[in-house]
């Protein structure tokens, strides 16, 4: 078994972090993304869509997208849960990492790569006012993620899972995108600072 991780991208983070709350050790092939490494022939003859993180198992069989990897390792590794428990522990964990990638990493992700130089050749094309058009996207929703938190100790409920991943490296990616997280969100900036405390975020 063997994950090509691509360092510091929100979604080769996901599932190392993911892995060290399991304490699950899998061995790294390091992909340098910075040199275009994800466009190479050994991850393109295994991810088409030249995207990391990619799994590839003792078989021979290649897994890609970091929730289907984070998937496999929780059927294989059920404790501590990280999707939930039961139907509906399982559907609300699951509502919430939805929300979590779609309205507020994406949004996140398109403001970096339509909008930081460095994305130039990588977000073709690149188109400024999108990127622009994201910026309070993410943050309209942190506001609500903000209400929904005043009542809630971590994003699914009282109990840590891949949507506080998802969350977690989503707040960190607004850096190099050149957003923050506004100090009156008491509530989001609790929970970021509860969760980037756990070693796991250092994965």
């Amino acid at each position: 078994m063997k994950l090509y991780d691509g360092g510091r991208a929100p979604n080769p983070r996901r599932v190392r972090i993911f892995l060290a709350e399991k304490g699950i050790d899998v061995p790294i092939e390091p992909v340098d993304m910075a040199a275009m490494g994800h466009k190479s022939e050994a991850v393109t003859s295994r991810n088409p869509l030249q995207r990391l993180p990619v799994l590839e198992l003792d078989d021979g069989t290649i897994l890609a997208e970091s929730v289907a990897i984070c998937r496999y390792f929780e059927e294989l590794h059920p404790e501590p849960p990280l999707f939930g428990m039961g139907a509906l522990g399982r559907a609300q964990v699951e509502m919430w990492q939805r929300r979590m990638e779609l309205h507020f990493l994406s949004a996140v992700a398109q403001a970096f790569r339509h909008i930081h130089p460095a994305m130039k050749e990588w977000e073709v094309p690149q188109i400024p006012e999108w990127g622009e058009a994201n910026k309070p996207k993410a943050i309209e929703y942190l506001h609500m993620l903000d209400r929904h938190l005043a009542d809630s100790r971590f994003i699914a409920g009282d109990d840590y899972t891949i949507a506080d991943i998802t969350g977690l490296v989503g707040v960190e990616f607004m850096k190099p995108a050149r957003l923050e997280v506004p100090a009156e969100l008491q509530n989001v900036n609790r929970w970021f600072a509860e969760v980037s405390a756990r070693p796991s975020a250092k994965a």
